[in-house]
């Protein structure tokens, strides 16, 4: 069975050949010092609120690091409703770091809610970002996690696709005046319509990947994008898919094998497997 995550799919939509360097060799350039601090904090703040809806003592990561006690206030001020460890009276279900499978064909599509809330009428889905709210909604929108969360909720359970959302919150957002973290949200509501377009798109996509597999499987590598294609400007493989026409620094595009690059830990590498 080929595990397949959020990340994986948007990965696949945006660069097949990027897909294949990065998952199927195992290829991967150096994270730099600022993204390996920037995904160390990350996993620090999930695994907090992940010990607070468990109703374990988070004292010891706040006091070793106030931003995240800061952050968290922020949240707690903004959305004191979802700062309960009990189930009101209309809740059946609360969860940190839900984990869900979707199998669909040869595939088992995996989605890691940061916390799912269920109740009598409606299934929330949120996630915790780490870094501002984006300036253009429409982007996120189009991403997989957008799309894939609600789809696995739906096609898992008993709710129709109305009663499903899913709410991001940007615990790091600035207040505008101030450096105090205003954690700032976007949400998007779920529909029949939205669910039934995710499922064919899904369902080519699938099936491409399959003809990719099997075509890698004799020799031929995933298609690369256009090479008009901005993306390969700022690419780490743009060197090994020729797409440069001058030197590059050694440091940018020295690719290592995973094995050699020490393990950088954050949330969302639970949600990538192959």
């Amino acid at each position: 069975m080929f595990r397949l995550s959020q990340g994986q799919l948007n990965l696949l939509e945006t660069c097949p050949r990027k897909f294949q360097y990065s998952y199927l060799e195992q290829l991967a350039a150096p994270a730099t010092p600022e993204q390996q601090a920037s995904m160390a904090w990350g996993k620090r703040f999930h695994l907090l609120m992940q010990q607070r809806e468990l109703g374990l003592p988070v004292e010891s990561l706040i006091s070793k690091e106030a931003e995240l006690g800061r952050c968290l206030e922020s949240l707690r001020t903004a959305v004191p409703e979802i700062f309960t460890t009990a189930l009101s009276t209309s809740q059946t279900f609360r969860e940190s770091e839900h984990c869900r499978t979707l199998k669909i064909g040869g595939y088992l599509l995996t989605v890691v809610y940061d916390l799912l809330i269920l109740d009598d009428l409606d299934a929330q889905v949120l996630d915790w970002k780490t870094y501002p709210r984006p300036q253009n909604p429409a982007r996120l929108g189009k991403n997989w996690q957008t799309r894939l969360y609600p789809f696995v909720l739906a096609e898992t359970s008993e709710y129709l696709p109305e009663q499903i959302s899913m709410t991001y919150w940007f615990v790091q957002s600035q207040a505008s005046q101030t450096d105090k973290p205003e954690p700032q949200s976007l949400k998007f509501a779920y529909s029949e319509a939205q669910h039934q377009r995710t499922k064919a798109i899904l369902s080519k996509l699938l099936r491409q990947v399959t003809d990719w597999l099997q075509d890698y499987q004799a020799g031929i590598p995933f298609p690369q994008v256009p090479e008009t294609s901005p993306l390969c400007k700022s690419c780490q493989f743009a060197v090994r898919c020729q797409r440069t026409k001058g030197p590059l620094s050694a440091s940018r595009h020295h690719l290592l094998s995973l094995a050699e690059i020490p393990e950088v830990s954050m949330c969302d590498a639970s949600h990538i497997a192959l």
